[in-house]
């Protein structure tokens, strides 16, 4: 079956509320990493007003750009990547860093980063990117972008866990203001 991209991409967002930040919306549990049964979430999601099949779920999954999602090897179950706000371990083992990763705001924010320094809010985790280009991307979401460099090299020699999630997203708990700078404009 096609499926328009407006049908996609709606979908897709009530998929990531819902395996992100509120389970209950498509009447499903999340397990404690994160994984929602398939059977249950298809069910789950068409009772709530979002029809989805099968073959929807596994476009969205192949097709997301940012790979919000990952499949259990048979398939029967499925999670977000990252991205949460409700209490889930991803399994994810501490990993050692580039030396530099970067994280995209608005300036807007900027004040308070640099007073306080990044802090998860209502995620789990502080999410860095591996290049400028995607923190950029992430930025202009928020408003008039700002990229931070951070220096995790020096985080990582200071105790600080860093994970990759399985898209490549850079999740540590928190930045403090002393290996955050403003990233020169290219």
């Amino acid at each position: 079956m096609q499926y328009t991209e407006k049908q996609k991409t709606h979908t897709s967002k009530f998929l990531s509320l819902v395996l992100r930040h509120q389970p209950e919306a498509a009447g499903i549990r999340l397990d404690a990493h994160g994984w929602a049964d398939v059977a249950a979430l298809l069910r789950g999601m068409t009772d709530a007003g979002q029809p989805i099949d099968t073959e929807m779920l596994e476009e969205i999954v192949r097709t997301d750009e940012k790979q919000r999602y990952s499949f259990s090897a048979d398939h029967t179950k499925i999670r977000a990547n990252q991205g949460h706000s409700v209490a889930v371990d991803l399994e994810l083992q501490p990993v050692t860093p580039p030396d530099t990763l970067w994280h995209g705001t608005a300036s807007r924010f900027l004040e308070s980063i640099m007073q306080e320094g990044l802090k998860p809010m209502s995620r789990q985790y502080v999410h860095l990117s591996p290049d400028i280009e995607t923190a950029k991307k992430v930025g202009i979401r928020h408003g008039k972008p700002v990229i931070l460099q951070i220096d995790t090299k020096r985080m990582h020699a200071d105790g600080f866990a860093l994970y990759r999630a399985e898209n490549g997203v850079w999740l540590t708990g928190s930045v403090p203001v002393r290996y955050i700078s403003i990233a020169p404009e290219r």
